[in-house]
Formats: structure tokens, sequence, C-alpha cells
């Protein structure tokens, strides 16, 4: 789930911080930079494992603050394709379960990847599994803020970055801005199409 990730930064350090040690100023900006960020093909950024490699810092004319290039591991969420996961139930819609794990949101269980036959109970909005037994059909719902387990399948990275606007572009509506803006830049895509996961309450009660 998390992994150490080499990454190389040139930090700046402000001529105010220069009474304090060297590390302890720069492992302070690579966290304000990096910490809860999502670096796109990487994951999303948590916090400074160590400092491996410092450079020779430099002070550039007109700029009294001190440029150094840094060598460094730092500590990413970003789960492995297969690896099983617990989170909770944050919402349902019609196009699947989308689920919490605390720091990360931008999970979903797409309607297909869940466990068969599943319908989408539109006065509860939420999924429900229909459990076929000798007894006939149960329905076993999946309520929101229950613990799920599931399975990682696919992950989606966007460059939201900002790109000025060409000439073409300067006409377009503001909903299309809008909808741009709001799209995650790190997506986990789940399932629980197989025995053992979904609802821990499915498995652990009798």
């Amino acid at each position: 789930m998390f992994v150490l990730v080499e990454m190389t930064d040139t930090v700046r350090i402000p001529p105010w911080q220069f009474t304090r040690k060297l590390n302890d100023s720069i492992a302070e900006e690579l966290n304000k930079k990096l910490a809860n960020k999502v670096v796109y093909n990487v994951g999303l950024c948590i916090c400074l494992y160590d400092i491996t490699k410092l450079e020779d810092s430099y002070i550039f004319p007109g700029d009294g603050a001190s440029h150094t290039k840094v060598h460094f591991r730092y500590v990413v969420f970003h789960p492995f394709l297969d690896e099983i996961l617990i989170g909770q139930i944050k919402s349902c819609s019609q196009d699947g379960v989308h689920v919490s794990i605390g720091f990360f949101d931008d999970i979903v269980i797409p309607p297909e990847s869940l466990q068969q036959p599943a319908k989408f109970d539109e006065a509860e909005q939420v999924w429900v599994w229909e459990y076929e037994t000798e007894e006939g059909a149960h329905d076993l719902y999946m309520d929101i803020g229950e613990e799920i387990r599931f399975r990682v399948v696919d992950e989606t990275f966007v460059d939201t970055s900002p790109t000025g606007p060409s000439s073409a572009e300067a006409s377009t509506s503001n909903a299309v801005e809008e909808v741009q803006k709001k799209e995650a830049p790190y997506t986990l895509v789940g399932s629980i199409s197989e025995p053992g996961l979904g609802l821990l309450s499915w498995w652990t009660n009798s």
C-alpha cells in the first residue's frame, strides 16, 4: 500500500531560515510542497522518509535565498494491482460504490465488479447483493459507513496541472471548465466480485 519513492528536487531556503540546520529547513520545505499532493504516475505523497544526498547550495543574483539540489526518499500511497484493502463505504450511486480509507476517498467499485447479481435500490440509494440460497434470494444491502474489503484492479492518473488556454479553447463554456477542475488526479478502481470480498459483516456474521 505504501512505497518509498526516490525523488530529486531543488529546494529554495529563504535567508531568515539560515540559522536553522539545513536538513531541517529542507525537510520542512519538501513536506510543504509534497505532503497530501498527488504526483502524476507516482501516487499520493504522505511524508518525507529521509534525505539521501545534498548537493552544493547556490545563491543567485537578485535572490538572497539558497538553492540546493536534494536527493530524497518519500513515503507514497500507491497500492499495487490485485492488493486487498479494507475501507468504508462513503456513498453509492449508479456509477458504483464509492469507498474511503480515511485519508484517501477517490476509490470506486463499478457495478460490473460487485458481487452478482446486484441491483441499485433507488429509494435507499444503496447497492444490494441479491444473494441466492436454497430458500430463495436474500437482499444484502451495502449501507453507507459499513466496512468493505476490496481488490484493487485498476488505477487512473489525470494530469491536473494548469495549462494556458489556446485561442480555440478561449470560447469554451464554464461548465466544461468546472467538470475538468473537479476531476480527481488519482483514482483507484476496486472489485468485490469473488468470495471473501465485500462487506466484512457478510463473512463474519453467522
